[in-house]
């Protein structure tokens, strides 16, 4: 039995600013960011949007009749958790309307954990083969104002379902993961933005990345050329490129040239929104479908890591459909509209993160379907429009 995604959809903020500009306030170059980082864009998130209503934004395009029928688990993958306890997966379902039956969880691993979501949901699928499982992996990337890493922040949404007989990708048996002990990147709970050490996560990234491939190829007997394409998690755009490299080297020949050209087409949707954590890999994966020379029956390799660490490596078979299976992202881009840096920096200031107080946003400024309307006994309020 095929099982794999069937459909994917993807959402973000409805603003964004010009690193250009965010460079040019800064006091760099652009080049340190557009080329340097690789990033053109980044998602600028209002207070009154979050995990959740980016979730269920990025979901509610997946919903019809049959499929609200079908879903019996919502996984959420996320490392912006809004609560210690409760499962974001909850506020999720009950947006989206879906019946009391319906299983929710949230997991959290850095960027791996939609990776490891959609290995579960495989097995749930496996079990119950009439069963959908909805995974969602959603993140918004913070780091400062001014900070070594404000250039990679970002924000967004990526759903997915998982069934038997997908039209997006068919999973293959051979996952290899790899697991350490490593300081690289960090919240305490504590702290509302990340304590990153850069250079040495971008170390343990590329490790992780020729360890697991290598394990693959063990595994299998397949090398590089079997693939059509080596997607990557991209916390920024040059990410990818380095960890492409690291296993490419010098290499010319059609293997290496096809594999650099289906990189470009992943990295698209990415320097137009920056990091996703856990939904930056399936981010890459629908950039490349809309953006490069897929086809169906080809094999894809896909790395996914979450700093702390976990990587692993898979592959899949795309299937004859999966054109008409994914939401139109360039379209959402586009509707998107540019602010100014201070007003990015006022909505990162107004951002809920760890206030205990009570609290009424202004809806009037977000027309988004889902909004945080605020916060009242300790309780945060959604609310569908």
């Amino acid at each position: 039995m095929k099982i794999g995604i069937d459909q994917m959809a993807f959402a973000t903020t409805g603003k964004y600013i010009d690193l250009r500009e965010l460079a040019r306030v800064r006091g760099d170059e652009p080049d340190k960011y557009t080329i340097g980082i690789g990033q053109d864009r980044q998602a600028v998130v209002p207070p009154t949007q979050d995990i959740v209503t980016l979730g269920a934004a990025a979901a509610d395009q997946l919903m019809t009749p049959t499929v609200r029928q079908r879903i019996l688990t919502i996984i959420v993958a996320t490392e912006s958790g809004i609560d210690n306890s409760k499962a974001s997966a909850i506020y999720i379902k009950h947006l989206l309307g879906l019946g009391d039956y319906v299983r929710t969880v949230e997991l959290k691993e850095a960027c791996y954990s939609a990776t490891a979501g959609l290995q579960f949901a495989r097995g749930l699928v496996a079990v119950n083969p009439q069963e959908l499982v909805l995974v969602i992996a959603a993140d918004i990337a913070r780091y400062g104002l001014a900070t070594p890493g404000e250039v990679t922040q970002g924000a967004g949404a990526v759903a997915m379902l998982v069934s038997q007989n997908p039209h997006v990708l068919a999973f293959e048996p051979t996952a290899v993961s790899l697991t350490k002990d490593v300081m690289d990147f960090w919240r305490p709970l504590y702290a509302s933005e990340a304590m990153v050490d850069g250079k040495y996560s971008t170390n343990v990234y590329i490790d992780f990345f020729k360890q697991t491939l290598t394990r693959y190829q063990q595994l299998t007997g397949r090398q590089l050329a079997d693939f059509a394409a080596v997607l990557f998690h991209l916390p920024f755009t040059k990410m990818g490129k380095k960890a492409l490299a690291a296993v490419l080297g010098e290499r010319t020949d059609a293997t290496a040239q096809r594999l650099r050209t289906a990189l470009a087409a992943s990295q698209v949707y990415s320097r137009q929104v920056g990091n996703l954590y856990t939904g930056s890999l399936y981010l890459a994966l629908m950039s490349y479908l809309q953006n490069g020379t897929a086809q169906p029956g080809d094999r894809l390799a896909l790395f996914s890591y979450g700093s702390g660490a976990e990587g692993e490596l898979y592959t899949g078979i795309l299937q004859p459909d999966f054109k008409n299976s994914l939401s139109p992202v360039a379209e959402t881009l586009a509707n998107r509209q540019q602010v100014t840096i201070s007003a990015y920096e006022d909505d990162f200031n107004q951002q809920l993160g760890m206030k205990s107080a009570d609290i009424s946003f202004d809806l009037t400024k977000d027309p988004a379907k889902f909004v945080l309307a605020g916060q009242q006994d300790h309780q945060r309020c959604y609310q569908k429009r």
